[in-house]
């Protein structure tokens, strides 16, 4: 039993100084046994480190997912209601009319940094010998590539040209691997037209490209505008996608292009992005269940630890109610002995954790290809103020609770009782 601090208890100051005096005499008692301490703070600081970790590893998938989603379709998406809600018994169905127009009408907005119009349609590809099933999509190939930036992986040929005179497609790496067909090659597209006939239309292969998705590779080819609307007959468009400054923008500006346009529907791209959407929510189960365990077994390992502590300093606590300290003196020191301890592992936890994201930055390591793709990614952690804060604290309250909760039986212990305790 420490004597010496035992007459400090006494008091009643309140105010800095008593503040100051409490905390000093906490911190105290966590160096009484220095062993059972550092592993409190060691458990603190790994529930702490790993929680970060993993947070700012999801905080980084999704914003790369959002990034690639928004870069994909745009900002904002605008077309036609039944768009995005009915099937289309022809194509373009539900596409936009006078796109120029209207893609001038749009870069009025002084938030609105590009509009790049699409068209979407299906049919056939075929190399004389062999028919395959094919998704195509016709863009603005100058446009298209300068905005949305490297979101194709080129792997042989060059990207489409608006001057090209002679229709041109580029083909995913496993369609071009099934047609035998590299850049140069000639072949045949075959779609319905809005009139509901067959069209065919010859084209030379430009480029062979892969998107790190293989299902997607072995249907998907790319066309430039022209091309799509000669092959399917018709002027439309099947929807814009309009790219902002920035992501901040897109609520404000998705309102005001809804009042300029009240007759078409104008969505944001995570509407439309339903793979981040579910790979976020698969985040958020998979990291929260991981948070709760962590800090399940922080509260256990501080309770476990404060319980040996009190217990041995029962008859100390018991010497202290004698000379008048008051039960709610008792447990407010104990509590802020919780509060070193986790204080301490949650700074040092997050130091670490910092201090393993910033040297991802330096050193790179390839995470393995996720399901459904073929390309792995660099492994990064997002290092976001609020989250460590957050961590910080909740940690700090945490071992202050499990403290507290555990003290509370023995500081309201008779004072006769404490003193008896063996």
């Amino acid at each position: 039993m420490n004597m010496k601090m035992a007459p400090t208890l006494v008091t009643s100051r309140t105010g800095p100084s008593g503040n100051w005096m409490w905390l000093k005499f906490a911190l105290q008692n966590t160096l009484r046994n220095r062993r059972r301490s550092l592993v409190t703070v060691s458990i603190a600081a790994l529930g702490t480190a790993g929680i970060l970790l993993a947070g700012g590893f999801a905080l980084f998938t999704y914003e790369s997912l959002a990034e690639a989603s928004a870069r994909d379709s745009g900002h904002l998406v605008l077309g036609q209601p039944d768009q995005f809600v009915k099937d289309e018994e022809v194509p373009l169905q539900h596409g936009l009319d006078n796109a120029a127009e209207l893609r001038a009408q749009l870069l009025t907005d002084p938030a609105v940094r590009a509009v790049l119009p699409r068209v979407e349609f299906s049919g056939l590809i075929s190399n004389g010998d062999k028919s395959v099933v094919m998704v195509g999509l016709g863009v603005e190939p100058d446009s298209e590539f300068s905005v949305k930036g490297p979101f194709l992986t080129l792997k042989d040929g060059e990207v489409l040209s608006s001057n090209a005179k002679d229709p041109e497609v580029m083909l995913g790496e496993a369609l071009a691997r099934n047609l035998k067909a590299a850049p140069g090659s000639s072949l045949t597209l075959l779609a319905s037209t809005t009139d509901g006939a067959l069209n065919a239309l010859d084209v030379r292969v430009k480029a062979v490209f892969s998107t790190g998705v293989p299902e997607v590779d072995k249907r998907l080819i790319y066309t430039d505008i022209a091309t799509a609307q000669k092959l399917l007959a018709t002027q439309k468009v099947s929807s814009m996608g309009l790219f902002l400054s920035r992501m901040d923008q897109i609520p404000a500006a998705q309102a005001r292009l809804a009042g300029a346009h009240p007759g078409l529907k104008v969505l944001t791209w995570e509407d439309q992005a339903v793979f981040y959407q579910a790979v976020r929510n698969l985040y958020n189960r998979i990291f929260g269940a991981l948070g709760i365990i962590i800090g399940v077994i922080v509260l256990f390992v501080v309770t476990n630890a404060m319980s040996m502590s009190i217990i041995e300093r029962t008859r100390e606590i018991g010497t202290l109610r004698a000379l008048g300290t008051l039960p709610g003196q008792l447990l407010r020191t104990l509590s802020l002995e919780g509060m070193v301890l986790g204080g301490v592992g949650a700074l040092t936890g997050a130091a670490a954790a910092l201090g393993i994201s910033m040297l991802l930055y330096v050193v790179e390591i390839q995470m393995p290809p996720p399901p459904g793709r073929s390309v792995g990614y660099p492994l990064y952690v997002t290092v976001d103020a609020r989250m460590y804060l957050a961590t910080i604290v909740t940690m700090v309250l945490l071992t202050m609770a499990a403290s507290a909760w555990v003290a509370r039986k023995t500081v309201h212990m008779p004072v006769v009782d404490a003193l008896a305790h063996t």
